[in-house]
Formats: C-alpha cells, structure tokens, sequence
C-alpha cells in the first residue's frame, strides 16, 4: 500500500487555475440566436450506473467490496452507452453539458464515451474538461483483483454554436492526503459565445464535490462561482450554469419523494440568498434526477432526489424545464432539458 501512496503521489494530477481548452470538434455557427435556446444536462454515470448497477464507494465501503460492484460488467456497460447515446439524440437540444463522461476508464471498460457522444453530435461544437485523472485507484484497498484502477474522465460540453472562449477553471477545495490523490479534481468547463446582439453568452458546465458530508468543499466551490457569475452579468452577459450539483435547490427538500424515509442518506441544499433574488434556480420537481446507488435500483424503495438542475441570470427568460424521466435506466442520474429566450 505505501508504494501506491507514492506512485500515486507522484502521478498526483495537479492542473492549472486556469486552463485554455482545444475543442475536439467544431462547427462554423459562430454567433447564437436569442430564442428557443436549449439546454440539456446529463450525468452520465460513465455508463457504469444503469439501474442494475450498485457501487461499493456509495455503500461507505473502502477496504472491502462486500460483494458490491467496483466495476460493471462490459454487456451493461454497452446497454448503457448505447441507450445513453440514443437520448441523446432524441433530446434535439442547442446546448448540452455532460458529467461523468469517460475517456479511457477501467470501470467503463475503456470506452471513449466523448468521442462515442462526438459521433452522435457530429455537427456540434465539442469541448472536454478532465477533472478525473488517475493512473491507478487501489480501493478496495484489500481486494486488488477489483480494484478500481486507471481513471480519466471528466465534463464534455456540446453546442450547435462555435464557442469564442473555452477554458477550464478549477474548483478551491479538496479532500487531505492521501484521498484527494485518488480523487476528482473538481473543475468547471467555461464557455464564452458571441450573440446576435451583440453581447456575450456565457456556458458552464457544473460538477460540484460529493462525499464532503458537512458540505465544506461544495461552499467553497459555489463562493468562486458566485464571484464569476456575478461579474459576468454585471458585463450585461447572458449567463446559464448547469450540472449536477451534488447539492439540492434552496428551499427543496431532499427527502420530498420519499418523506420521512431518507435511509440513512441526507443532500443539503444551496444556501438560500446565496445568489440575488432575480437569479432563479430552474428545475423540474416532478420527478427525481437522482438515485442512490447502495443497491440496483428499485422503485419505491430506492432513495431518490433532485440535484441536477440550472441557475440562470435575470435577463434569462425561461420559456419550459422538464427532467426526461428513464426510471434511471442507463445512469444514477436523468437528464434535464430547459427552453429559453435571452432578453
């Protein structure tokens, strides 16, 4: 164990504040309409989260996978993918932001899942932001014959339009040595697009800490959000931030599908002033965007909340929200589709 602490220490990926991203495709749609912008998030669960699936990490195992996947299995893995990419595109959005999405994975068999959601969008911008490299994840610690293993994924932005300005900004905060070692380096993948009026769309895709119990890592993450936010609509920019947010909406409550029988599990929420009145968080209560993954998924029994969602300056007008409800078919997560106007 003390050689993977040091091999790990030294592969340690240890990323710029700032980075300047190279789409891996484009288009030639510089400037983007006003109307009937939409959106579409997806925590894609690296196609190894269909409901069939559970996972060790979420069942608080660390030594020992108490008979819990550390891995999928290659047929379910491929079910997902495929099902994944066919939603895909049915969503026929303008814009999509994409979590958990695999470049070479050992959990997900290796599949380069961008280039796989590449295909499906072939006439859209593409833009990838890791925020998970590690050459060797050794949990469970003590059965290394299902260890986790090598890890690169990360946020994988699409849009019909060319954006001006792609970069990844890294998220403050991490977990102590030696866990942060094996751990996500949380980052925001940023995009700036010209309009037909001449002002400035900003794009970001969010995927904020998970595992932090007391929330300590998300509320420094959403301070230099809030901070980046706000300057670019003091600009006079259009500015829409989605993701999953590993937190619950103010005012939501994290148990409201299931009251009273949480199982143990508990989501706080963004604090409730934390943006100005006029910014509003967009999503759609009907059903759950995520699933708790201690077992494969069982209706009515599995816990279930909402964490995927918007956030949307004043000058965004939005026109319809929906969460495309696939009963967590082929991720822990749904996707969630949003009309807007920019005014």
């Amino acid at each position: 164990m003390t050689g993977l602490l040091i091999y790990g220490s030294l592969n340690d990926y240890q990323p710029e504040k700032r980075l300047a991203l190279i789409p891996f495709q484009n288009n030639d749609c510089p400037t983007v309409p006003i109307s009937d912008l939409s959106f579409s998030i997806w925590n894609l669960g690296f196609g190894g989260l269909g409901r069939e699936s559970d996972f060790f990490y979420d069942d608080g195992r660390f030594f020992f996978s108490g008979g819990k996947n550390t891995r999928t299995p290659r047929s379910l893995v491929d079910k997902n993918v495929e099902g994944i990419l066919k939603v895909i595109d049915s969503l026929d959005s303008d814009f999509y932001l994409l979590q958990e999405v695999d470049l070479s994975s050992r959990r997900s068999h290796y599949i380069n899942q961008t280039q796989a959601v590449g295909s499906v969008l072939e006439d859209y911008s593409g833009v990838y932001a890791e925020n998970f490299l590690v050459p060797y994840v050794p949990i469970p610690v003590f059965e290394p014959w299902h260890a986790y293993g090598k890890a690169h994924s990360g946020l994988a932005s699409f849009s019909r339009n060319q954006p001006h300005e792609n970069t990844r900004i890294q998220l403050p905060g991490n977990f102590s040595w030696p866990t942060r070692v094996f751990s996500l380096d949380r980052c925001l993948n940023w995009q700036r697009y010209p309009t037909e009026n001449g002002r400035e769309l900003i794009v970001v895709n969010v995927h904020n800490s998970a595992y932090d119990a007391d929330g300590a890592l998300k509320e420094q993450q959403l301070e230099l959000l809030r901070q980046l936010l706000l300057e670019e609509y003091e600009k006079g920019n259009y500015v829409i931030a989605g993701g999953d947010w590993n937190m619950c909406p103010p005012y939501f409550r994290f148990d409201g599908y299931m009251p009273g029988r949480a199982q143990g599990y508990t989501q706080i929420n963004i604090p409730e002033l934390f943006f100005p009145g006029d910014w509003l968080w967009i999503y759609d209560a009907t059903y759950p965007t995520n699933r708790k993954t201690k077992t494969p998924y069982k209706p009515g029994d599995t816990f279930v909340t909402l964490i995927d969602f918007f956030l949307v300056s004043p000058n965004v007008s939005v026109k319809e929200v929906n969460t495309i409800h696939l009963d967590f078919e082929y991720s822990d997560h749904q996707p969630v589709k949003m009309v807007v106007d920019l005014q």
